[in-house]
């Protein structure tokens, strides 16, 4: 998984004062928890835009003035509910040999034949949580809905997990293709290549017929 990192300055005071004097400066109070003991610190609120408005996710390297650095993930936010400033952000720490469950994008992959006949293509979750260690946690989870058809489901049981385990039932629905006004049969599609195939089989015998016979 990518990794991006935020240099940050340890903050002395926590109090509501001092909190507010940081987010008048334009910058963000956070807290990493998961460690030994919490640890306070604050950033310049552009700092976190590859962090926070994206649809990927990644781990973090909070870089201290005081030159420490802890890998850790996001695990909270919260925004004004007004200017939708970031207000505060929890992070939480994490350890190579210790898993951490995540939530990760799905990808999908192909154009579905469903589709292709008209069908809507419906996207049930578009994030799955996922348990692993940080080194295995993947970019996104890939989905490949090319022979879906109309009325067909993916369930999470279709996604290979090698090196992860995705935390949820193995009848979660991903997607599905419904049907609409203007679909067709897919049945109606095998039909017509199982014709065309025929078509071209048979043409060989009706030259051969028309083909004068040899003195």
């Amino acid at each position: 998984m990518k990794s991006i990192t935020i240099n940050g300055l340890e903050r002395e005071s926590v109090g509501k004062v001092a909190t507010k004097a940081l987010r008048n400066a334009g910058k963000v109070p956070c807290v990493v928890y998961g460690g030994d003991a919490p640890i306070h610190f604050s950033a310049d609120e552009i700092a976190f835009k590859d962090l926070v408005y994206t649809p990927e996710v990644h781990t973090v390297v909070i870089a201290l003035n005081n030159g420490t650095k802890v890998e850790c993930i996001l695990q909270d936010i919260q925004f004004h509910p007004v200017t939708d400033k970031i207000l505060h952000i929890d992070f939480y720490q994490i350890f190579d040999d210790k898993e951490v469950t995540l939530e990760i994008p799905v990808r999908l992959l192909g154009n579905s034949r469903g589709v292709r006949n008209g069908g809507t293509l419906r996207i049930v979750n578009r994030k799955l949580r996922v348990k692993a260690l940080p080194a295995n946690l993947p970019d996104f989870i890939e989905a490949d809905i090319t022979e879906m058809r109309i009325g067909h489901k993916m369930y999470i049981g279709a996604i290979e997990q090698e090196n992860f385990k995705i935390m949820h039932p193995d009848n979660t629905v991903i997607c599905q293709v419904r049907t609409s006004r203007t679909a067709v049969n897919d049945a109606d599609d095998d039909e017509e290549e199982n014709e065309a195939g025929a078509d071209v089989a048979e043409a060989p015998a009706e030259n051969a017929a028309e083909a004068p016979a040899e003195s």
